[in-house]
């Protein structure tokens, strides 16, 4: 398989990473922003990472500041699919493995089947 076809998950932190990780069945590159990022830093990660040409995904955090983070990446990633959490779990990291699960395999991310 080619980096090209493995999908990249955008999340904010390690704690999210790990999360994701847990449920995902899938090889999956996972970046953390940890939170807010500069627009260089933003570029830097795009670059890096190759999203210009990658299946992209967007998963933060349902509080001002994921929000904040979530129209930034917008911005720059257009066509990023974006995937949201209940926002009464607020942050990724809180919440429950089958609820991540629901919503990841909805973006067409396969998951570990223990989860749903």
């Amino acid at each position: 398989m080619t980096r090209q076809n493995v999908k990249v998950i955008i999340v904010e932190g390690r704690t999210d990473k790990e999360k994701v990780l847990k449920v995902v069945n899938e090889d999956v590159e996972i970046v953390c922003t940890n939170g807010t990022i500069n627009v260089e830093r933003l570029e830097d990660l795009i670059e890096m990472f190759d999203m210009d040409h990658r299946d992209v995904f967007i998963l933060v955090d349902e509080d001002n500041a994921g929000k904040k983070l979530r129209k930034q990446l917008s911005k720059e990633l257009p066509h990023a699919i974006h995937i949201n959490i209940d926002k009464s779990y607020r942050e990724v990291a809180a919440t429950p493995e089958s609820e991540l699960a629901v919503a990841l395999v909805s973006s067409h991310i396969r998951i570990n089947p223990n989860f749903l």
